[in-house]
């Protein structure tokens, strides 16, 4: 099993998290506050946006709802997708990001993606350095390879600190984590957040139903999300969402939260009622049969070794 954190009263972070990306986008500000209630009705208590998330509108939103409950919810935000991993460039998102949100303390701060161009060292002590400041509780990468977290992981080390989530991009026709980065969570003690269970929406049926979204309306979800297979698989988990009764999106969050590593899907919608499907899978009881039934849908990714002949 994976470590899992904290909220700051010490509460364990819910089983799903809820990701504020349409936050001041997509979804207008009564949307968000909608979307927001509802997750802590269900009992979500773990909450994510970032820097870049709409020019800052996520962040603001986000930090706006947030209250007189601060201690009882775990608030992550990231830095660096632009701009680099320097430290300066760290420390400066950090700083608007705390504007934003309106906190003293944030409590995850993810490293949004890996940055070839600047030494991971000057990122990891940025981070460490404000970890060991208290100006966050938790160190967090995203979108990083197996191999980067584990260089981070080393850094981090030796600064006298932890690497303590990883978020990466996970669902049933996006199985590449399976490989090494959800086994290495699980080994090093590192908590996992997947983003994208429902594939950009592709997984709730609405594309083959001609509805429009983010696979027809970003190029690079698009890409993402065009081979053929993809979308076959996910016209067979519509079929069986009809024959056990269940909504298509709670299948699918709910499957990216059954593997034995024990991650926490971050969902997300556009409105409340978009939303109630995959606040559903927190209920939802995937048996081992039904978990092998939708894997099949998707080729299971081969080892890190590529030797097939050893995959079970």
């Amino acid at each position: 099993m994976e470590k899992r954190l904290t909220t700051p009263d010490g509460t364990p972070v819910s089983r799903l998290a809820f990701g504020t990306m349409q936050f001041g986008g997509r979804a207008d500000q009564a949307a968000s506050r909608e979307m927001f209630e509802a997750s802590l009705d269900a009992g979500i208590n773990h909450f994510d946006t970032a820097y870049v998330y709409n020019g800052g509108a996520s962040e603001e939103l986000l930090g706006s709802m947030i209250g007189n409950r601060r201690d009882t919810m775990l608030i992550a935000t990231k830095a660096a997708y632009d701009g680099g991993g320097s430290r300066q460039n760290i420390l400066n998102s950090f700083g608007v990001s705390q504007k934003r949100l309106g906190l003293d303390v944030i409590d995850v701060l993810y490293m949004h993606r890996f940055d070839p161009d600047t030494d991971l060292q000057e990122s990891i002590e940025a981070l460490a350095g404000l970890k060991q400041s208290g100006r966050i509780r938790y160190i967090g990468l995203s979108n990083f390879a197996a191999w980067q977290v584990m260089k981070a992981i080393s850094i981090a080390e030796k600064l006298g600190e932890t690497i303590d989530i990883l978020q990466p991009m996970y669902n049933l026709v996006k199985r590449q984590a399976e490989v090494e980065i959800l086994p290495m969570c699980a080994d090093q003690k590192v908590a996992c957040a997947p983003y994208s269970p429902l594939g950009g929406g592709l997984l709730t049926g609405k594309y083959a139903a001609g509805a429009s979204g983010r696979l027809t309306e970003d190029d690079g979800y698009a890409r993402r999300y065009g081979p053929g297979w993809m979308h076959e698989a996910a016209v067979s988990l519509g079929e069986i969402a009809s024959e056990t009764g269940t909504h298509v999106a709670t299948l699918a969050v709910a499957w990216a939260a059954a593997h034995d590593s024990g991650p926490t899907p971050i969902i997300s919608a556009r409105n409340a009622e978009q939303l109630r499907p995959s606040l559903d899978a927190l209920s939802f009881r995937m048996d081992a049969e039904l978990y092998a039934r939708l894997a099949a849908l998707s080729p299971t990714p081969p080892p890190a070794t590529d030797r097939l002949e050893e995959q079970s």
